[in-house]
C-alpha cells in the first residue's frame, strides 16, 4: 500500500506580514528577500506614480536596452502587494494604524525629519503594536550631526566609507560605483537585523527597533582597511596594471580584449609550474626572478615579460591552460556573459519569473537546504491591492470609496 506523500514544508517566513514603507532600493530589496521566502509584503506607496524607484529604468545611469522594460521594478517590487496610501492625509493615517496593529515587521527609510512629521518613528509605532519589529535605514545613522543628511549608496556607502578613495589608481580620480551596489549589500544587513528582532520576539513576545545605515555598511565592507586605519596603518596607493607591486597578482589583457586576474600568492611553490605552463621555462634561469623577493622588487620587469605572453591567447584558451593546475586565476567578467554563465545557473544566481516582459531576474543570495524562494509574477501596479487589503482590515466598500474620494487611498 502506498504511503501518503508528506505535505510540503511551508516557507520559513509564511504567515508574517511585512509593511514596506520605504522607497528606492535598500529597504525594498530587503522586503523582496522576505517576500521570496513567504512573507506577505505590503508595499505602501503614495497614490499616483508611487515609489519613485518605479521610474529608475528610464535613468541614463541604468543599463539600456532596445526595448525598454522595467527590470528594476521586477527585481525590487516582486511578490509584493501595493497599497497606495497618502500618509499625509489624516484618513489614511487611520488606515495605516489599523494595518500596523496587525503587522509583524515594518521597514522604513524616510529621513528622520519626515518620520517625525508623519509619526513614523518607533516611539510613534510602539504604542500601536509593541510586538512589531521596526526596522529603519538611514544614510549616516540615527543620531549625530549628519543624521538628517540624505544618503545614497554612492555617497554614504562608497564615498564616506573610504572605499572609492582607496580603490582609485595613484594620481587618478576616484571612480563611481554602479547603480545600487551598496544598497543591495545593505539590504542583507536589514534582513539579518529583522530576523534577529523576530528571534527576540519569539523569546520575549516583545518587538523593538532594529536598523542600520549605508555608512555603517560601507565601513564594514571596507573593514580590513578601516581596522588598519584604527591603528595607524594605511594602504599604499594602488598602481595601474602596467606598474604592479607584484606581477603575479595582477591583471593581464588577453587576445580577445578580456582581462585575466592572476592571483598567484604562493609563487614559492607555483613559480616553476607557471613558467612551464606559459612556455617560458627560460624565466626559471633568469637571475632577475630567482626568488620571491626578486620577483616582487622587479615586478615591472616581470610584467613586461608576461604581458605579451597573455596577449597571445584568448581568455578561454588561458582558462584551459590553467584549469586544474592549482594556479589561482579568474576573469574580469562582462555582465553580458554572467547571465549565460553555467556556474551562475548552478549557484542559483538568477531565477525565472512568470512575467513575459522580464522572464528572468536576480535571485537573492540566501540559500536554504529546506526551502527555495517563490517564483515571482509581474510586480504590482500602484495601488493594485488597495481595496483587497482594506477589505482584510474590515473596511466596507462604501468606506473604501469614501477614502478614495478624499485622496487618502489610491
Amino acid at each position: 500500500m502506498n504511503q501518503p506523500s508528506e505535505a510540503p514544508e511551508p516557507l520559513p517566513l509564511a504567515g508574517l506580514m511585512v509593511l514596506d514603507v520605504s522607497s528606492f532600493i535598500a529597504g525594498p530589496a530587503a522586503a523582496v528577500t522576505l517576500a521570496d521566502f513567504g512573507a506577505d509584503v505590503i508595499k505602501i506607496e503614495p497614490p499616483g506614480e508611487g515609489d519613485p524607484h518605479r521610474q529608475n529604468y528610464r535613468s541614463p545611469n541604468y543599463p539600456r536596452a532596445e526595448k525598454q522594460v522595467n527590470f528594476p521594478w521586477q527585481l525590487d517590487g516582486r511578490l509584493k502587494r501595493s497599497l497606495a496610501l497618502d500618509l499625509k492625509n489624516e484618513s489614511a493615517r487611520a488606515v495605516f494604524k489599523r494595518l500596523v496593529g496587525r503587522a509583524d515587521v515594518m521597514i522604513v527609510n524616510f529621513p528622520t525629519p519626515a518620520r517625525e512629521r508623519l509619526n513614523l518613528r518607533w516611539e510613534d509605532i510602539e504604542p500601536i503594536n509593541p510586538r512589531l519589529v521596526y526596522c529603519s535605514l538611514t544614510g549616516y545613522g540615527e543620531s549625530g550631526p549628519d543624521r538628517d543628511r540624505p544618503g545614497f549608496d554612492v555617497s554614504a556607502y562608497f564615498g564616506r566609507s573610504g572605499i572609492l578613495d582607496a580603490a582609485r589608481y595613484e594620481g587618478g580620480p576616484p571612480g563611481l560605483s554602479l547603480p545600487a551596489q551598496g544598497d543591495r549589500a545593505t539590504a542583507m544587513t536589514l534582513v539579518a537585523a529583522i530576523l534577529l528582532g523576530l528571534r527576540r520576539r519569539d523569546r520575549t513576545g516583545k518587538g523593538g527597533w532594529v536598523g542600520t545605515s549605508l555608512y555603517a555598511n560601507g565601513v564594514w565592507a571596507n573593514g580590513t582597511s578601516a581596522a588598519g586605519a584604527l591603528v595607524g596603518a594605511r594602504l599604499p596607493p594602488r598602481q595601474s596594471p602596467d606598474k604592479p607591486r607584484n606581477a603575479l597578482t595582477n591583471l593581464y589583457r588577453t587576445r580577445d580584449d578580456r582581462w585575466l586576474q592572476l592571483l598567484m600568492v604562493r609563487d614559492d611553490r607555483l613559480w616553476a609550474p607557471f613558467c612551464r605552463l606559459i612556455g617560458r621555462e627560460d624565466l626559471l634561469a633568469d637571475p632577475r626572478f630567482a626568488d620571491r623577493e626578486e620577483r616582487k622588487s622587479r615586478a615591472a620587469e616581470l610584467f613586461k615579460e608576461l604581458a605579451p605572453i597573455f596577449a597571445l591567447r584568448t581568455y578561454a584558451e588561458w582558462e584551459r591552460v590553467f584549469a586544474g593546475t592549482g594556479i589561482p586565476f579568474g576573469v574580469i567578467e562582462r555582465l553580458g556573459d554572467v547571465v549565460e554563465d553555467e556556474q551562475a545557473r548552478h549557484a542559483g544566481i538568477f531565477s525565472d519569473t512568470t512575467n513575459p516582459e522580464v522572464p528572468r531576474t536576480v535571485n537573492n543570495p540566501i540559500r536554504l537546504g529546506f526551502a527555495t524562494p517563490r517564483t515571482a509574477g509581474p510586480p504590482p501596479s500602484v495601488g493594485q491591492h488597495s481595496a483587497e487589503i482594506l477589505r482584510e482590515l474590515a473596511y466596507s466598500d462604501a468606506e473604501i470609496a469614501a477614502l478614495k474620494k478624499t485622496g487618502a487611498l489610491g
